[in-house]
């Protein structure tokens, strides 16, 4: 099984000008229930069906596997999907010997913006750049199939 460890951090400080790259993500869910979320998304001009399992105790590791699939496809089953489609640009931001995936949401999550690092093992020492916020690692509200629910404008 392939293993995801993540750690979630809001953002409080300017990070776009150290970006190397962005892409525009739009996705949906065919499941959100905790045990499977089942995704597919539009990155770029590339499409992914990403399937997740339940995560550890801290949130940080969890069971991921994802496989790309013609963006016709994932368009497809964008109509299927439960209500709510997640809509961001992910700036990709390297400090030190690692990099953040800094996700900026648009529409109903607009003025949201969270850091994600993934790392090898839960406790893996990083670098921890200016512009990190407050760590919301397992805090469920923040989880994209849980924004697609109960939109960040709502709160």
């Amino acid at each position: 099984m392939a293993q995801e460890i993540e750690r979630k951090f809001l953002v409080k400080g300017e990070f776009k000008p150290l970006s190397n790259k962005q892409t525009r993500i739009t996705q949906g869910y065919l499941s959100s229930v905790p045990e499977r979320t089942v995704r597919v998304r539009i990155k770029g001009d590339k499409g992914f069906i990403t399937i997740k399992g339940i995560g550890s105790q801290s949130g940080a590791s969890r069971y991921e596997w994802e496989k790309e699939i013609p963006v016709e496809e994932v368009n497809e089953l964008l109509k299927i999907c439960e209500p709510g489609v997640i809509d961001k640009i992910r700036y990709l931001v390297t400090v030190g010997k690692h990099t953040f995936e800094v996700d900026e949401f648009f529409g109903d999550n607009q003025g949201l913006t969270v850091a994600e690092i993934e790392l090898n093992s839960e406790d893996e020492a990083f670098q921890k750049p200016s512009w990190l916020g407050d760590e919301v690692t397992g805090d469920a509200k923040y989880y994209n199939s849980m924004l697609m629910k109960n939109p960040y404008t709502k709160w």
